[in-house]
């Protein structure tokens, strides 16, 4: 099974140069549990650098294996009001671990000469459940502010999040016109 592993620039992902071609990530929704988590984050469009997005977090590292069953790990960077909402969940004891999400990575085609969308869920949102190891939910808020990027203020997640019961998608392009979809999940019958 051919694996999705991408370590994403932070620094671009924040401020975004033109000139620098390196891969960007954002989380652009995230849900867990019942709590929304807000997208407070304005970032560079790579694909049309005159636009802005609003996004949850700017990914740091993404990996999937490539299993339908694999789960998605992610780290990524959140603000502070981000940072104490999911806090607060991985400290109380959590009765519904489902996470919905979407997500976006860009890679740039030196061939076409832009940036294109390498991993991404095509705005989608995966319905998933946490994952765990050890017995142990794979969630960490990092309390310490990270000093990669100074401002805003921002702190690194750890997310891990396995598929639920139903047949998804994940997208995923090698370069502009290299395109092709995988599943995520599979679907059971009651």
């Amino acid at each position: 099974m051919a694996e999705s592993s991408y370590s994403c620039s932070v620094t671009q992902g924040f401020n975004f140069e033109k000139d620098a071609q390196q891969i960007v990530g954002h989380i652009n929704y995230l849900k867990i549990g019942d709590q929304e988590i807000k997208a407070d984050i304005n970032v560079t469009n790579p694909e049309d650098i005159a636009k802005t997005v609003k996004v949850v977090g700017v990914a740091s590292d993404i990996f999937w294996a490539g299993g339908y069953a694999d789960p998605i790990q992610f780290s990524c960077q959140v603000a502070t009001e981000n940072k104490n909402l999911i806090s607060t969940l991985v400290h109380k004891t959590m009765a519904n671990t489902e996470a919905l999400l979407t997500f976006t990575i860009y890679d740039y085609d030196p061939k076409a000469k832009k940036f294109f969308k390498c991993f991404h869920t095509n705005d989608e949102k995966l319905n998933c459940l946490i994952n765990k190891a050890g017995g142990e939910l794979e969630m960490q808020m990092a309390t310490d502010e990270s000093m990669e990027i100074v401002s805003p203020k921002n702190f690194q997640l750890n997310l891990g999040v396995m598929p639920q019961d139903e047949e998804m998608s994940l997208h995923v392009s090698v370069s502009v016109d290299g395109k092709f979809a995988k599943k995520f999940g599979v679907e059971v019958s009651a």
